[in-house]
């Protein structure tokens, strides 16, 4: 049977600023030391769950979800794991995990589920309360809400992602309210030519003192395209590598800019690594731009296995922008669609002139060609981000879900 056994918090009796703390683990001993642990921690009520049954889902059978679930895996790790998985995102608290995972698979899974941190065993009482601590203040400080974070990515080089990342921002900033475009491509960024803004600062800079910085102060490290819409990349004076940035200083600004802002839209460089990887898991929505050949869906192909397989980034957060669509090119719509199993294609005409012209004068395709079809496709994916698609494209996108899946 399933045991559940309760303890509060060391700050007393319940009450209603607490936050629900739920220890999970199939080891008696283990369960005893981690609750002795976190008892010393103020501001948490600690429920403790030995599981004795065959059920291997932490959560399994609870009335009310806890804050926090701290989880001790077993030699049932991925099984314990992949029960978390099977949970929508926001109905799984956030999570910490512990015990004898090692392997790179386990740890992976971890990180799919939706793991802040994990501590090896034997767990060190100062650690894990350090970390804790760390996940109560970011819960009391309204971590997880905030504005919308947009990534977009090349399949493959030169589709297109920083055209869609640039014009998307600029719609989002008439329709949507304030707007950040960061450029995370270190080395050959390019969003401040497309929309003709000097960069007075980079976000290296907002990087190395990104601890001290605010919402104003950082509003002020950026180009100002227009009120809503600000810019932050790079200097094409400094070189930045990808060591250069720590995943921490870039957690904390991405954090930042969503509290500064109600959408944050990044261009990603065509790239796996600590940079792309935490921008990717934390993104409401994932584009990933690709263009109408046999190369180009090869390599669409092999970035969203990465994606879902090895970064868990679920299918409904996915989606597939064909740059240049021809209606007579070999590769059609259907194609990339049964090919990457992405029900939601959406399509950018190929319309070279008009956006060869809005790239060499860095104005936006909305205000340089508004009635341009490229133009107004790129209305369209905006407004499908702001809720207002009209009811025929939510019935084509039921239809072609039925029909591709996703």
């Amino acid at each position: 049977m399933l045991k559940t056994s309760e303890t509060p918090g060391a700050s007393g009796s319940p009450d209603k600023q607490g936050l629900r703390l739920l220890i999970s683990s199939r080891d008696a001993s283990a369960l005893r030391h981690l609750q002795g642990c976190c008892q010393r921690l103020p501001g948490l009520l600690v429920n403790t769950r030995l599981v004795t049954n065959g059920h291997t889902d932490p959560l399994y059978g609870l009335e009310q979800m806890p804050d926090f679930l701290l989880l001790r895996v077993s030699h049932l790790w991925r099984e314990e794991l992949a029960a978390l998985l099977q949970r929508p995102a926001h109905e799984r608290p956030p999570l910490l995990v512990c015990g004898p995972l090692d392997e790179r698979e386990g740890m992976r899974l971890a990180m799919q589920a939706g793991a802040r941190d994990f501590l090896p065993e034997p767990v060190a009482e100062e650690e894990l309360r350090e970390t804790l601590g760390r996940m109560v203040v970011e819960s009391r400080s309204g971590a997880s809400t905030g504005g919308k974070l947009i990534a977009v990515m090349n399949a493959k080089g030169g589709s297109g992602a920083t055209l869609v990342a640039c014009n998307l921002a600029q719609q989002l900033s008439v329709g949507g309210g304030s707007t950040l475009l960061l450029d995370l491509d270190l080395q050959f960024g390019s969003v401040a030519h497309y929309l003709d803004v000097q960069a007075s600062h980079s976000h290296l800079d907002v990087l190395q003192q990104i601890d001290e910085l605010d919402s104003v102060a950082l509003r002020g490290f950026c180009s100002h395209f227009s009120p809503t819409l600000h810019v932050l990349g790079g200097r094409t004076s400094e070189l930045c590598l990808a060591q250069d940035v720590r995943l921490e200083q870039l957690e904390a600004l991405l954090k930042l800019a969503r509290s500064t802002y109600e959408w944050v839209v990044v261009d990603l460089p065509r790239q796996i690594d600590h940079i792309t990887g935490v921008t990717l898991e934390q993104a409401d929505r994932v584009y990933i731009v690709v263009q109408q050949s046999l190369s180009h869906l090869k390599d669409a192909s092999r970035l969203v296995r990465i994606l879902r397989d090895d970064l868990g980034v679920q299918g409904n957060r996915l989606q597939l922008v064909v740059n240049r669509y021809n209606k007579t090119a070999p590769v059609t719509l259907k194609d990339i669609a049964e090919s990457l199993r992405c029900a939601d294609v959406q399509k950018l005409p190929n319309d070279y002139a008009v956006v060869s012209e809005s790239q060499n004068t860095g104005v936006p395709l909305a205000l340089h060609a508004p009635r341009a079809p490229v133009s107004l496709a790129m209305r369209e994916l905006s407004q499908e981000l702001l809720g207002t698609e009209a009811a025929r494209q939510g019935l084509l996108k039921r239809t072609f879900g039925r029909l591709f899946g996703g």
